[in-house]
């Protein structure tokens, strides 16, 4: 599957929080997602407006708008209508900059970060009300179908499944580039933001703990094992979990419960936003007929696709797992507009019994079987 141009659900939303003069726009997700492409493009097609843009790698750009002195920051400005403000996590007090602009210019900010602001500290003024949040995950399911559905054929979700949903994935034609273009994507971007952090002490044990949350996706997380393995205390665990989850790397899912006693809630599953990622770390693209772990592979990419299709169309809802203490369990339950359906991922078409204490519990609620016959119905717009 090879995709060179495509859209995505979030720019009209964008462009109306433009037209609607929203102070400040924020917008969040990984590295390589599209971000800096897709406000490029949407500035593009506003041209009649005036537009600064400046990026966070830059040294200039982190000095110049972490100066906060309003004299200064207007003079830089003049009148320009729409400020960009690319990698703005790298830019001190840029919190107090976005308050600055939002209280005394009639400038427009969007601020793009590939970690959330709050991680570096650099988000730490109240911008209750000033402020519209966009988060921009790799490419959805919904995304891709929307405009290529003639393509998606079983070879084309044996690609996803192997190497994930990043836009550069889907312009690569060969397999030795997609796994080039992810083991680099570890070393030159993912093994430096990590070093950014400064509480991050050794970032090598950071890719471990990757590598064993790998190993056991779809499986509750205990702190306690991951310290053992990586010989560090469970609060260092526990930090180093909450860095990799505000650098979209990883995503917790947390249990389900509402009052059956017998239910597990206070442990999570650790699911990789993007599996192309995953597998990257394990260095394991064999195809689906030689690995071990699809049905694995199945569930992850399927759950994020879920909590990913939800975030970008804006149609939320809660996200959880569901196990009892006598091991029944469901992968995935979604909570939305007050009612409960259960998603159970298995790859191979298969007729499984409904959990007796779901039924007897959650008398509403639905139960769907996903597998590679549906998931498409599940996740298309």
């Amino acid at each position: 599957m090879s995709i060179t141009n495509f859209s995505r659900f979030s720019e009209k939303n964008i462009i109306k929080a433009i037209e609607e003069k929203q102070p400040i726009i924020l917008i969040y997700g990984p590295r390589q997602a599209g971000k800096t492409t897709l406000v490029k493009q949407i500035l593009a097609k506003i041209k009649e407006k005036n537009v600064l843009s400046y990026t966070g790698d830059d040294i200039f750009t982190q000095q110049t708008f972490s100066q906060n002195n309003l004299t200064y920051l207007k003079k830089i400005v003049g009148n320009t209508e729409i400020l960009f403000l690319d990698e703005a996590q790298k830019i001190e007090n840029i919190g107090l900059t976005l308050k600055l602009l939002a209280d005394n210019t009639s400038i427009l900010t969007i601020a793009s970060g590939s970690s959330s602001f709050e991680l570096a500290n650099k988000l730490n003024e109240p911008l209750t009300g000033r402020t519209k949040t966009f988060w921009i995950y790799p490419l959805c399911y919904c995304e891709v179908f929307e405009k290529y559905h003639n393509y998606l054929t079983d070879k084309a979700l044996e690609e996803m499944l192997i190497y994930g949903m990043y836009p550069k994935i889907q312009t690569l034609q060969q397999d030795n580039d997609k796994k080039d273009y992810l083991y680099e994507y570890i070393s030159n971007y993912l093994y430096k933001d990590i070093l950014t952090f400064s509480d991050v002490k050794k970032p090598k044990i950071i890719l471990d703990l990757l590598t064993l949350l790998a190993l056991q996706i779809g499986q509750e997380v205990r702190i306690s094992e991951l310290a053992q393995n990586l010989s560090i205390s469970q609060k260092t665990v526990e930090k180093y979990l909450d860095v990799l989850e505000k650098m979209f790397i990883i995503y917790n899912l947390r249990g389900f419960s509402r009052n059956l006693r017998k239910e597990v809630s206070k442990t999570s599953k650790y699911y990789f936003t993007d599996i192309g990622i995953r597998n990257a770390i394990l260095r394991n693209f064999n195809p689906l007929s030689l690995r071990n772990d699809t049905g694995e592979i199945f569930e992850n990419w399927f759950i994020m696709e879920k909590i990913k299709k939800a975030l970008t169309t804006k149609d939320f809802a809660n996200y959880y797992f569901w196990r009892t203490y006598d091991q029944q369990e469901i992968d995935l339950i979604e909570e939305k507009n007050g009612k409960l359906t259960g998603f159970e991922c298995k790859w191979k078409k298969t007729k499984i019994k409904i959990p007796k204490d779901w039924v007897k519990q959650y008398t509403t609620a639905d139960f769907v079987l996903v597998n590679k016959e549906n998931y498409s119905d599940l996740l298309k717009i």
